[in-house]
């Protein structure tokens, strides 16, 4: 069984605590067994999957391969992921360049087996990479068991450096920034956008995008998020909305009192209401 880490606060309460307690957190989660079984597996057999073929009929490589780049859900897909791997990450053709969600691509470009090179899974240090990756990712999922906010604010602060400092026009690494589904999450509920901004056409998605981000950062580029304070002004932005739009919950203070004057019957919700506005 997995270590699980505690996250006994939602919210920018939650994230702060959790920021506090992580690298202990982390270093526990990375030495529970199931984990290490996964990593060791990984690292002692990446080498004789020379091909896309052997990566995928190998469940517990794919698994590690997968996680890595956040792709874990997409297990079931075999001839999908084995023809992303083969045509590679450099023909605008091939069916990884193709999606929309640039994850595809780095997960192609990451092994290698389609480019020029070939596989990188022989590269000294390789298992190593891929195994630091695949960690990191389980750690933000396992944190999004007891708050998914919490699992997206852990990915956003890593990943949006990927685009702070992509080497794409600023233009187009906006449109990879919107295809990347865990970030997007997270900027649209930062900069306060309706659910139906995602209908609009995608040109006036990264125009509106960039308003916002000019008003919150004072440049438009996503190179302003090379600032850890604009991160963190993000990400706070983020999980205060998102703490308003779910509700009190288990974590809010005042919610334990609630819960018993609730169990006492239809006079209690006078009372309920007093003390969660108390509690702010």
């Amino acid at each position: 069984m997995s270590f699980q880490p505690s996250v006994p606060l939602s919210g920018i309460g939650g994230w702060k605590l959790l920021q506090r307690t992580e690298a202990t957190q982390r270093a526990a989660f990375e030495t529970s067994p199931q984990i290490a079984r996964d990593i060791q597996y990984f690292k002692d057999n990446i080498a004789s999957a020379d091909t896309a073929e052997k990566l995928v009929s190998d469940p517990r490589l794919l698994k590690v391969a997968l996680g890595a780049f956040g792709l874990e859900e997409e297990a079931f897909k075999k001839a999908l992921i084995q023809r992303a791997l083969e045509d590679g990450s450099t023909d605008p053709n091939s069916i990884a360049v193709k999606m929309v969600d640039p994850r595809w691509k780095r997960f192609s470009a990451g092994f290698g087996y389609g480019d020029l090179l070939g596989a990188k899974t022989g590269y000294i240090g390789f298992g190593d990479k891929i195994a630091k990756q695949y960690l990191d990712r389980q750690f933000d999922l396992a944190v999004g068991e007891s708050d998914d906010s919490l699992r997206l604010a852990l990915n956003f602060r890593r990943e949006i450096s990927r685009y702070a400092n992509g080497a794409q026009p600023d233009g187009y690494t906006w449109f990879e920034a919107l295809g990347d589904r865990p970030v997007r999450a997270v900027l649209e509920k930062a900069f306060g956008l309706p659910t139906e901004f995602g209908k609009l056409d995608i040109d006036r998605q990264r125009d509106e995008m960039k308003d916002r981000m000019r008003d919150m950062s004072g440049t438009s580029s996503l190179a302003g998020f090379n600032d850890p304070e604009v991160v963190e002004k993000a990400l706070t932005r983020f999980l205060a909305r998102t703490a308003a739009e779910s509700g009190p919950n288990a974590t809010t203070r005042g919610m334990a009192a609630l819960t018993m004057l609730q169990s006492g019957g239809v006079g209690a919700g006078a009372s309920a209401g007093l003390l969660l506005s108390n509690a702010g």
